[in-house]
This record gives C-alpha cells, structure tokens and sequence, in this order.
C-alpha cells in the first residue's frame, strides 16, 4: 500500500495528487528504439509478415493464453486483424525489427485518461523476437512512453494466473504482483483467474534507470549475451 496524510479529524487520508486530468490519450505514433521499433499496426503492411513470425511457433504454445488464434492461414489472421486490431482501445502495435521485418505485437489497453492508468496487453512476440534484447527494449519503450512523455499514475499487466512465463515476464519487467481475481473471465470455452501487476510513477525512475543501464552497449560482451539480467538491476 502507498503512504498515506491524516485530515484534521484523525482519519487516514490519500496523498496528494498533483498535475492535470485527464491524462493525455497515448498518440498513435512511432516509438524508436536502438534494436527495434514499435509503430501503429497497418494490417495491409504488417500482417503477411507477423502470420509469418509467428508461424515458426510450431506447435502453437504462444497461443494457449490469449483468447485468438492460433490461425491456421494468412487470411485468416488478416481477417481477425481488420476485425479486432483496428479501434483506439486496445491501441496495437507491430513490433519491427531494424529492417523493418514485423516480428510481434503489443498494445495499450484500458487506457484511463482521468485515472491516470493504462494497461499493457495482448503481448505476443514471435520465436524471433522472444529472449532477445528487442523484446525488452519494446517494453521500456512503452513505459517510458506512458510515465515520461503523458504522466501517467500506474500501469498494469495482467495475465492468466496459470500462465508462468507471463508471470515471470512481469518479475523480470519490474512490475510488483497485487493478487488473483478469481473466475475473472473465460475465453476459449475455460475459466481464467486473472493475475495482477503493477508499476506506479513513483517506481518508474528506478525501473528506468535499470532498463537503461541494461540496454546500455556496455552491458553486452563481445558475443552480445548480457553482463549482468535485468532482474537483478531492476529489484537492486
């Protein structure tokens, strides 16, 4: 729990909340990074390549915990796309590689202008972009997007509770867990108890910095493995 005043009757009150709300909308607009980049999806531009990405998932196991696909063709896929990935909210983007190849998406969702808070969601990265320092670097960028750039309050990742890797994801990330909303929804005909995570703007400088030390050339040797896991920096 986060600190707390004390009115003049004794009671126990928030802390002050300071800036201007509504928050601004996140823009629909390119974030650039050293590795990669995240645009705006463009279905005609993007979605041959990301049905391609993702089919070097053989047995379809990036699929399990989202509530679509696995597709079994590229019309398919572009279909549920123009279908589903087209409206503000969730805002999806194509993660490009530095030869502009799309190798997955992410979005904000949930997105609370007069709340301050925004979730991110819908994470699917392809085999080529999984344990790479792309996939990380598109994290911070949306981060730093939400706390830096609209002074956003709190932002959330959620998952099903069963599915470990994501849980993990969001360790290494740096969020902090908040719980399990049991029987919070179900998708592809089963329930999901819904894990909750959290960064606030109160964390998000130590958390930048420990993404910035991390994507930082010097913390890669000369084969490009990384000198010293994220996790470590981000829970120093």
């Amino acid at each position: 729990m986060t600190g707390h005043d004390t009115n003049d009757l004794g009671q126990p009150i928030g802390l002050p909340v300071s800036g201007d709300f509504p928050r601004p909308t996140p823009p629909y607009t390119p974030m650039e990074g050293r590795f990669c980049s995240v645009v705006p999806l463009d279905v005609n531009r993007h979605a041959p390549g990301l049905f391609r990405a993702f089919a070097n998932d053989g047995d379809g196991r990036n699929w399990t915990y989202l509530p679509y696909g696995p597709f079994d063709s590229e019309p398919e896929f572009e279909g549920w796309a123009r279908a589903n990935c087209m409206d503000a909210d969730p805002m999806f983007h194509t993660v490009l590689d530095a030869n502009d190849v799309p190798l997955g998406m992410a979005s904000y969702l949930r997105v609370e202008p007069v709340a301050g808070s925004i979730e991110v969601g819908h994470i699917h990265f392809s085999p080529l972009l999984q344990r790479k320092p792309q996939s990380t670097e598109v994290m911070y960028m949306m981060m730093k997007r939400v706390f830096d750039e609209l002074g956003y309050r709190r932002y959330e990742w959620k998952c099903d509770a069963l599915n470990a890797p994501s849980r993990n994801a969001a360790d290494r990330l740096g969020f902090t867990f908040e719980g399990v909303f049991r029987q919070a929804t179900h998708y592809k005909g089963r329930n999901r108890d819904t894990a909750w995570f959290s960064i606030i703007d109160t964390e998000w400088p130590r958390i930048r910095d420990a993404f910035e030390a991390w994507l930082s050339p010097d913390n890669f040797d000369a084969t490009g493995q990384q000198r010293k896991p994220l996790m470590a920096r981000v829970r120093d």
